[in-house]
């Protein structure tokens, strides 16, 4: 019988807000697989590391961080078919997943390969999303209110139609575009209502206005904002 893929929510960084069922599946685990940026030490293997039993094999997916889709898409060819031999052997295979695997996670690219020939199990984990929440105190919403999340990377003239559109607003992926979106926000009116957030949940933290924020921002940055009223007040 073929092993069952287990794609493993791990949270935002912070090892103690890993899932009982994802610290389970880890630490009985023969084979864990992990995404990688090519030379680079993997953040999700690094979180979940105390966990990993000794003697377990390792797949390291080396996954390029470009705009282009092709050489990504190469990467998750070859780490499917590494995984998908191990599972014809029987064995399980455990794939960790930094935040939720179904939430801007990699992992559907593997599960998309990986779903029509072998079980697949996904293990839910605590998204950035909330995690920036709760380290911002900033309610995601309430009552009736909508909820937009929107990737960094989109168009100047899309990012501010959603958002004059939007209520309760989260911006993910903020990177190098962070001058695009402050620019957008400040000239909506808005940036008083604006928190940023960088590496939730990790040591080094950040947490503060929008107004007050760095020049550049890491790739795993957010900035919370709420319009109008609070309405949970």
């Amino acid at each position: 019988m073929s092993g069952t893929l287990f794609g493993v929510g791990l949270g935002p960084g912070d090892p103690g807000l890993i899932t009982l069922r994802a610290a389970r599946l880890i630490e009985g685990a023969e084979v864990v697989a992990y995404p990688a940026l090519a030379g680079a030490p993997s953040l999700a293997r690094a979180i979940a590391a105390d966990l990993i039993p000794a003697g377990c094999r390792e797949i390291a997916m080396q996954v390029p961080m470009t705009t282009e889709r092709a050489p990504a898409q190469a990467a998750y060819d070859a780490a499917a078919a590494e995984i998908a031999a191990e599972l014809d052997t029987g064995r399980d295979v455990v794939c960790l997943c930094e935040g939720d695997p179904f939430f801007y996670g990699s992992f559907m690219y593997l599960h998309a390969r990986l779903a029509p020939r072998f079980a697949v199990e996904v293990v839910p984990g605590v998204t950035s999303l909330t995690a920036c929440a709760a380290r911002a105190g900033r309610p995601l919403a309430a009552r009736n209110e909508r909820v937009t999340v929107l990737p960094g990377p989109l168009p100047e003239s899309e990012l501010r139609a959603r958002l004059e559109g939007a209520e309760s607003v989260a911006v993910m992926k903020v990177g190098r575009h962070l001058p695009k979106i402050r620019a957008v926000i400040d000239r909506l009116g808005l940036t008083d209502r604006a928190v940023y957030v960088e590496r939730a949940t990790l040591g080094d933290e950040r947490v503060c206005p929008l107004a007050e924020a760095p020049e550049s921002a890491p790739y795993f940055s957010m900035i919370l904002l709420t319009k109008g009223t609070d309405p949970w007040l």
